[in-house]
């Protein structure tokens, strides 16, 4: 059984909507949080790094790649959920809030899809690793491995770690990580 290190990004620099930057790093704060989860990760020893290509999530990874002298992989499967092509940063957030309070059972096929790729990208990985990514994505993953079809399970602290398992066909709990109250803008 492989063990799965679910990192949320730091703290982010924006949101969306709140932000001219589509894509922020992170605060100062942000990138404490960073040095503490790499501090504790570091010691889980993983054997590979996986990070959403949004700079938050890959800025949250590198403290603990520079400790491990390991390169990231970058993977879209992990990315933030994709927001509809017509739709304004301004009124994502509205959409995001609407999205978090139904079922993957209600979405359209496109956003499902998405979903059961992240779940099989995550059950696919070979050995121990920690995986850097975003809110909606951890439950995404964490719903699978506890037949939750909620969008939203739980509120993952920023820098939080939701520690999973897979043996290759399922997803399994093995910890939550840290919970916090998270404005979606």
């Amino acid at each position: 059984m492989a063990r799965l290190y679910l990192v949320r990004h730091g703290e982010p620099a924006g949101n969306w909507g709140s932000s001219p930057d589509p894509d922020p790093g992170l605060t100062d704060l942000g990138h404490q949080q960073a040095k503490a989860t790499a501090d504790r990760l570091r010691l889980l020893t993983p054997k590979q790094i996986v990070t959403s290509p949004m700079r938050r999530a890959a800025e949250t990874a590198m403290p603990l790649a520079m400790s491990l002298s390991m390169q990231p992989h970058i993977a879209q499967e992990v990315s933030e959920i994709p927001t509809p092509d017509n739709m304004s940063m301004q009124n994502r957030g509205s959409w995001l809030r609407a999205i978090m309070a139904r079922e993957w059972v209600d979405m359209d096929p496109g956003l499902r899809r998405w979903r059961d790729d992240i779940v099989a990208f995550l059950t696919q990985l070979n050995g121990d690793t920690a995986v850097f990514s975003h809110y909606v994505s951890i439950n995404a993953a964490l719903g699978s491995a506890i037949g939750d079809d909620r969008v939203m399970c739980f509120s993952p602290a920023h820098a939080s770690v939701t520690i999973l398992e897979t043996n290759g066909r399922a997803l399994s709990l093995v910890e939550l990580g840290d919970t916090a109250q998270t404005a979606v803008r």
